[in-house]
């Protein structure tokens, strides 16, 4: 199986930490050369710092940027593919804050979309041309088995995901024949921040402690367990190699078994 990224050139969204930190470890662990974006500098320069190098030639950095400010996002883009093509781009953002659907104001829309459907589009739009040149192209979203089955409490992230998920696939069918491959993978339940919130938010509203809400989500789990990051980083460093040619337009939960839809 040919999993090598020697020579390979990876733009990881939401790299300084959780499931983007772990991306960016696996992807080099297969030799790409990764450029991970985020927010917060300190987190990216130690990210740098710790990612393997397979190989001497092997040259990772950084951008700082706010998915939350497209004009943000076209700029570092556009400058990181002046230097040198993108031939992965992992897409991958903070999930909206919990809430129904019902009674969610406008602007929670909006800022939900900018951030990962909007920010999804423009990063694609930089990166597409280097990687028509090349052959070569994967084009990897992150986002939730809500596509799959809408998630009760996260009714912005709910409709956000889906739209993502319409966008990627239509972007498959337009780019396959470009040799570039457009797929979603879909975490369960994982060890990061985020999942604290949800768990935080499931005990208030029930009225039970966080171990208590935690240990009921994770009964929900046929592994009966959550994630860790490296689980979901792998699959997306799967999708990223050359084996994964011929996968394209998926959506790949990556849930232990919770999802019960097919």
């Amino acid at each position: 199986m040919d999993l090598d990224l020697t020579d390979r050139h990876a733009l990881v969204c939401g790299a300084s930490q959780g499931i983007g930190r772990a991306c960016a470890i696996e992807l080099a662990l297969l030799g790409a050369n990764v450029t991970a974006l985020a927010r917060h500098e300190d987190a990216l320069r130690q990210l740098v710092h710790d990612l393997p190098r397979a190989n001497a030639a092997q040259q990772h950095g950084f951008l700082v940027g706010d998915l939350a400010d497209t004009d943000s996002v076209r700029r570092v883009a556009g400058e990181l593919v002046t230097k040198r093509p993108v031939h992965i781009l992992v897409n991958n953002a903070g999930g909206p804050p919990p809430g129904p659907v019902r009674g969610a104001q406008a602007e929670a829309f909006l800022a939900a979309y900018r951030m990962h459907l909007i920010a999804n589009h423009v990063l694609a739009e930089a990166v597409v041309p280097g990687m028509q040149a090349a052959g070569f192209g994967r084009i990897i979203n992150i986002i939730s088995t809500s596509v799959k089955e809408p998630i009760a409490g996260l009714g912005v992230s709910n409709t956000t995901r889906w739209a993502v998920a319409s966008w990627a696939k239509t972007l498959a069918t337009e780019l396959a024949p470009f040799g570039i491959t457009v797929n979603n993978v879909l975490p369960g339940s994982t060890h990061t921040r985020r999942i604290e919130q949800i768990v935080a938010t499931r005990a208030e509203k029930s009225g039970t402690s966080v171990t208590d809400a935690q240990q009921a989500m994770e009964a929900e789990v046929p592994a009966r367990r959550f994630a860790v990051p490296a689980e979901i980083g792998a699959a997306v460093a799967f999708l990223a190699s050359p084996a994964a040619a011929y996968i394209t337009g998926v959506n790949l939960p990556v849930d232990g078994g919770r999802t019960r839809s097919l």
